[in-house]
């Protein structure tokens, strides 16, 4: 699943970071979004782009392109 399928107020798990860019892969990693991290979809903006997760206490907007990276389900 995408995490881009979430709507505002569900709550998922990443279960693996997909191949893609490698720098963009090690900012996911640094801001916390490691295979096993629980998350929330917090906002979505109109368009559906970007999308505002809160992971570990901080929240982090992530725009459609680079969140595909992440496989995600939902709990």
């Amino acid at each position: 699943m995408k995490l881009h399928e979430f709507v505002p107020g569900e709550r998922g798990r990443v279960t693996k970071i997909l191949p893609g860019s490698n720098e963009y892969r090690r900012r996911l990693f640094s801001m916390g979004a490691l295979p096993g991290t629980e998350f929330e979809v917090s906002r979505v903006a109109p368009l559906g782009d970007p999308v505002e997760i809160k992971i570990r206490g901080s929240f982090l907007s992530v725009r459609k392109a680079e969140i595909n990276v992440l496989e995600v389900e939902k709990i």
